[in-house]
């Protein structure tokens, strides 16, 4: 790295010290944690922020650009894999008559944790080894994955889907505001303004018979909250103390989340009637249709982590918005169903938003990161 003053100077200013709590200095005195982030940031997200006329400006910028050009494509596999797994579920229980959601969640954790374990046998990651402490906290993880879907199986049947929909949309909202409670993180004005759009064009995407109950009502903001917290959990054990490769985090996750999901469908009675199909209807083609729908759920999964790791909560938030809004298009294409002049608005306003959001991130992101370079070159001088 060269100075501005155009002495030699250090690869790096700031190293983090072998506990990853403290990070050091070329002088070996301490510096602040957020010294170091500040310095990290500067290198990964200023795309186009960073003034390149030195060579390590140019080649934080290009590092940037790589980085961002990675985000954006594992978010464009989540979409890929999201889409897809909703059309293949919605065949699978329209044609094959497979009316048990317990046992197809518990197919897609077992191909998760199959999967994992494949991989990782291949040297695509290597698993870390985790104490007491760390491995309660997969427990909890994989809890709240479990729990996150029951809550919304039950209410569903207490509240009709379009209500649903819209209570679900509310998610980035709830993202937002538990951000704040949890780690004080402040949105700008311009992130805020783009929630309008994203959330109210979902409603009107959605809009329909608005039957609830109180419970239903309850239940079905309790489930919005619960993804909330599901997407700042999962970015967390990521990018916090833990860092868990996204393998690893699935590889944990699926296994408990399995014999969690088999034990409610056991107390549900699912797993009584799934007995009865497998003596009376199962063939060939539902095995494999199954396997094939495990498959695309270890992708999404894989790209669900990934992307939520390369970038935030909130984002993935509005990712899922705008994937709701994109499913009801693919399902005109193809399952011929019909929408209105309102549905189409609410469309059109969700994607808007979700493009607002993501020029917004961006500028957003390239502002801290010039401004985290400016101060590292100042630390530099001085």
């Amino acid at each position: 790295m060269q100075s501005i003053r155009g002495q030699p100077a250090p690869q790096s200013p700031i190293r983090t010290s072998a506990d990853g709590l403290t990070v050091e200095d070329d002088s070996g005195q301490h510096a602040s944690r957020h010294q170091a982030s500040s310095y990290q940031h500067a290198v990964t997200i200023g795309v186009g922020a960073i003034n390149k006329s030195t060579p390590a400006a140019a080649a934080a910028h290009a590092v940037a650009t790589a980085t961002a050009f990675e985000a954006t494509a594992w978010l464009a596999v989540y979409f890929f894999f999201n889409l897809g797994l909703t059309i293949y579920n919605k065949a699978v229980m329209q044609f094959y008559k497979f009316d048990f959601p317990w046992t197809l969640t518990g197919i897609h954790t077992l191909c998760g944790a199959i999967g994992c374990q494949l991989l990782a046998s291949l040297g695509m990651f290597k698993p870390v080894r985790l104490g007491l402490r760390e491995n309660l906290v997969m427990l909890a993880f994989s809890t709240l994955y479990t729990i996150n879907i029951a809550v919304s199986n039950v209410s569903l049947n207490m509240v009709s889907v379009p209500f649903h929909q819209t209570v679900r949309a509310m998610v980035p909202l709830f993202t937002m505001l538990m951000e704040y409670i949890m780690f004080r993180k402040s949105f700008t004005y311009a992130v805020s303004v783009t929630m309008i759009p994203i959330v109210f064009g979902v409603s009107l995407a959605t809009i329909g018979d608005y039957n609830f109950t109180t419970m239903g009502l309850l239940l079905t903001l309790l489930g919005a909250v619960l993804a909330a917290l599901k997407g700042i959990v999962t970015n967390v054990v990521q990018v916090g103390k833990l860092k868990l490769h996204p393998l690893d985090l699935l590889l944990r996750m699926s296994p408990l989340a399995f014999i969690q999901t088999m034990f409610y469908a056991f107390l549900t009675g699912e797993l009584r009637r799934m007995s009865d199909f497998m003596r009376d209807d199962i063939s060939t083609p539902i095995i494999f249709a199954l396997l094939a729908n495990g498959c695309i759920a270890f992708g999404l999964n894989l790209s669900s982590f990934t992307a939520n790791k390369m970038t935030s909560a909130l984002t993935m938030g509005v990712a899922g918005n705008v994937k709701q809004v994109l499913s009801i298009v693919l399902s005109v294409m193809i399952f011929s169903i019909k929408v209105s002049f309102t549905n189409g608005v609410g469309i059109l306003l969700t994607l808007i938003g979700g493009a607002l959001y993501t020029h917004v991130e961006i500028k957003e992101k390239q502002r801290r990161a010039q401004a985290a370079y400016t101060k590292v070159k100042t630390d530099e001088e001085s």
